[in-house]
């Protein structure tokens, strides 16, 4: 059942195109797409291709779908009407055939080749910290995560709110004070909600122009927007993944080795349900294996002699806890490596040479280059060229958990936060400040700093589930301008969040303070301040609603 070729393109015999029909999109096009094959089949199929002079259509049915060793049937099922077969039949087939795609996977793959495969996973009813981690892995993956701006955090199950039970600290001499803290947090926010909002209603009345919806849905997230900040790191949340079987694999390694057993308890559940789609992409990820032991003994290693370094050395260092985003790294040369970078690909030199000419010119000649760079964008969406990676910038940044949550999810930059504690002070929304709902929001905050130092001293990592989002925390971003662009511009939108507005808002002025040339690339970024940040989008929402269905 061979294919034959013309003038480049396979062709197949009607018998041929019937079986391939039902896994591709089309039998004789250049362009085409795979479906209703399991993930570990593509991958394999993918590895398999990139060393075969074979279509991948042909490559498809002579190696997999007419292969007897790939037990391709019993994945698939035989016909249509076999294509939905019941989950456990189809995983004790995906099993079976476990052995042949390891060996077309370690025969003609590298570790990229498990970037071809890929599932969508969900992860639920973890803590807002355990989400963080699963979030810090960066490249292959795409999380989503529950809004606190949507969905309100005042439910409860069984008489009892929605917070992780910490083993460790439940088993431990803090239990009664961690969950009296966290039930006095969660009581508070859930009691200011109704006072805020309507205060809220009084200060900023519907406009007589704004549909009902549009103003109750933009109201009702600013005062979550605002209260969020009693809700403590140990807060249930719901994280959705899609991502490829590398990514997967090295986010289970790194998660068996942490130190936290939420973390650890994660990393096996995730091992075995990604195990039932994508096995041999994740296998290594096996705690039984020796790319996983080797692993975990060069990362414990590795963080025991750090600390015992940090150790003989913190008390050397000066301890500054001011709240605020400090730029504290950048490149004097970034002007003339981004101006040289944008003529690179239009000129038949070397760039080293193109920087050294771009040193020569004048204020103007330079300007006309990065003009050509930025004049021609009309909105946010289009991607400046990758020139701008050519500079970059370090940011430190003392501000509060909340604010690290959101722009924590960009993953072009490098980032690293320290733990969380209650030592460098907390964000009290202004829309609260000077009523009484300030001293509810205070003692909350108090009683949960109160706990988590009693905690800290011999469980620091533990305690961080104690912390309310509004406690302020450490951490630093190195970007390169093109990032940083799209970050701030999309970060400073009147949809954002008020608190993360101000520091995509104040990250872009240190810079344009230092390199005002640069400030032609940030002409997207909002400086203006609004009340009811989403008003404008839950209009356009409401009006798209309502308009008719063409």
């Amino acid at each position: 059942m061979e294919a034959t070729m013309t003038e480049g393109l396979e062709e197949f015999s009607e018998q041929q195109k019937k079986i391939l029909s039902r896994f591709v999109s089309n039998t004789s096009g250049k362009v085409f797409v795979l479906h209703n094959l399991p993930e570990v089949l593509k991958g394999a199929l993918f590895s398999r291709y990139s060393r075969s002079n074979l279509g991948l259509r042909s490559l498809l049915l002579k190696e997999f779908i007419l292969n007897q060793d790939s037990a391709f049937s019993s994945i698939v099922g035989k016909d249509p009407s076999s294509a939905e077969k019941e989950a456990d039949e189809q995983i004790i087939a995906i099993k079976k055939a476990h052995d042949f795609y390891d060996r077309i996977l370690d025969g003609y793959g590298d570790d990229s080749i498990a970037e071809l495969g890929g599932a969508h996973l969900g992860v639920e009813n973890i803590s807002m910290l355990a989400a963080k981690a699963l979030e810090e892995s960066r490249i292959g993956g795409s999380p989503l995560e529950k809004s606190t701006r949507y969905i309100c955090f005042d439910q409860k199950v069984n008489g009892e709110y929605l917070f992780y039970k910490e083993p460790v600290l439940m088993t431990s001499a803090y239990r009664d004070l961690y969950l009296s803290t966290c039930n006095r947090l969660f009581a508070t926010y859930s009691k200011l909600i109704p006072l805020l909002s309507a205060q809220m209603e009084e200060k900023i009345p519907k406009e007589s122009h704004v549909s009902k919806a549009a103003y109750t849905t933009a109201l009702r997230a600013k005062v979550l927007d605002c209260l969020r900040g009693l809700l403590p790191a140990s807060s249930l949340t719901n994280v959705g993944f899609f991502g490829n079987g590398r990514f997967f694999e090295q986010l289970i390694r790194k998660l068996s080795g942490h130190n936290l057993s939420e973390l650890q308890e994660i990393s096996k559940e995730m091992l075995a349900e990604l195990s039932k789609v994508i096995p041999s992409f994740v296998k290594r990820a096996d705690p039984a294996t020796k790319y996983c032991q080797t692993y975990a003994a060069f990362s414990e290693q590795m963080k025991e002699e750090l600390h015992l370094l940090a150790s003989a050395h913190k008390a050397q260092i000066p301890q500054n806890r001011e709240p605020g985003v400090f730029l504290i790294s950048h490149d004097p040369d970034s002007i003339m490596k981004v101006a040289g970078a944008l003529l690179y690909e239009y000129v038949d030199t070397s760039l080293e040479d193109i920087w050294k000419h771009v040193r020569k010119l004048s204020d103007e000649e330079v300007a006309r280059i990065l003009d050509a760079g930025a004049l021609f964008r009309e909105n946010r969406r289009h991607k400046s060229p990758r020139a701008l990676e050519l500079a970059t910038f370090t940011f430190e940044i003392v501000a509060d958990f909340g604010i690290y949550r959101d722009l924590q999810r960009h993953r072009m930059l490098t980032q690293e936060r320290q733990l969380l504690t209650c030592n460098y002070g907390y964000f009290v929304p202004r829309e609260i400040m000077g009523t009484a709902m300030e001293k509810e929001y205070v003692g909350a905050m108090e009683e949960a700093k109160k706990a988590y130092d009693l905690m800290a001293q011999e469980l620091p990592e533990e305690a961080q589930y104690v912390v309310p989002m509004a406690y302020n925390l450490r951490w630093y971003f190195h970007v390169n301008l093109r990032a940083l662009q799209w970050m701030c511009e999309l970060r400073s939108s009147a949809a954002g969040h008020m608190s993360y507005r101000y520091v995509a808002q104040e990250m872009v002025r240190k810079v344009c303070q230092l390199f005002p040339a640069f400030e032609r690339f940030f002409r997207f970024v909002d400086f203006e301040g609004y009340e009811l940040g989403r008003m404008g989008q839950e209009i356009r929402r409401e009006e798209k609603k309502a308009a008719p269905s063409l």
